[in-house]
């Protein structure tokens, strides 16, 4: 970038700052949702709640196929799924 340019565009430096940011915590939101070690994380401190007695069985039952169902999605692919 040229310095005339750098100057003409240096008030919306902030935006592109802001811009950065979100799109850094969206990439490390994306890791996070489909990384397979957090998933079965999420699994196994479900069944302690639901050992503890802190979740119903209904509860359970409904957040693990939630999460079995990320987790599948995460193994075979995206483009897997949408051809069923």
């Amino acid at each position: 970038m040229g310095l005339i340019a750098g100057l003409l565009t240096l008030p919306i430096a902030p935006v592109r700052g802001v811009v950065w940011v979100a799109e850094k915590l969206n990439d490390a939101a994306e890791r996070e949702l489909h990384d397979p070690g957090v998933l079965r994380t999420q699994l196994a401190l479900l069944n302690q709640e639901l050992e503890a007695g802190d979740i119903s069985l209904e509860e359970f039952e409904r957040e693990e196929e939630r999460l079995l169902d990320r987790l599948h999605a995460v193994r075979v692919g995206p483009e897997q799924i949408d051809r069923r």
